[in-house]
């Protein structure tokens, strides 16, 4: 039995979710999210809780029992609290502001850079070195903070660019001269 597919995922008030074949659509106060079930998993409702079983023990219904409770308890999660990553813009002169519901980020290019808004994602900038992004969808939120943070990624050796809020960069140490003496001097 899948440790992850056996717990029984709570339901919490304010959340209604509706199956309909090997279609599942979980709606709450944020939002409404659907996703497909693979034919391997059944599902059923029992006092608030939503419970997966799987139909066959072989391989691949033992790694879908898991991957869809998880899909699953992420969905509720989602329209009833809502995701968020917290980005930091660690470098002098580097800054975001929002221009209406796009992200612009000087970041040491020549020109800024423009992220723009997708559907069901919001940018929260509490001061101009912090950038918040919040969404119902998970996969989303990570998928456009990692797109953010790839615009420039930390340096190791100051630490300048964009990186998540709970990362730690490996820092190195710069270069040093050999035996006291000047770079380049002759002996």
């Amino acid at each position: 039995m899948s440790r992850i597919g056996k717990i029984p995922i709570e339901i919490p008030s304010g959340v209604s979710i509706n199956i309909n074949g090997n279609k599942v659509s979980v709606k709450g106060k944020l939002g409404e999210l659907t996703q497909e079930i693979g034919d391997y998993v059944n599902l059923s409702v029992e006092e608030n809780k939503l419970v997966l079983t799987r139909k066959s023990d072989d391989k691949t219904g033992r790694s879908q029992h898991g991957l869809y409770r998880s899909l699953l308890n992420n969905m509720v999660k989602g329209v009833s609290e809502g995701f968020e990553k917290s980005l930091d813009i660690i470098g002098v002169g580097y800054r975001a502001s929002k221009k209406g519901n796009d992200l612009e980020i000087l970041i040491g290019y020549s020109n800024p850079v423009f992220v723009k808004a997708i559907d069901g994602i919001t940018f929260d900038l509490p001061n101009q070195n912090l950038i918040i992004v919040k969404g119902i969808d998970k996969q989303k939120v990570g998928e456009v903070a990692y797109m953010i943070r790839n615009i420039r990624k930390p340096e190791p050796y100051k630490g300048k660019g964009i990186k998540y809020r709970d990362e730690v960069i490996k820092r190195k140490v710069g270069k040093t001269t050999a035996s006291g003496g000047k770079v380049g001097a002759k002996k």
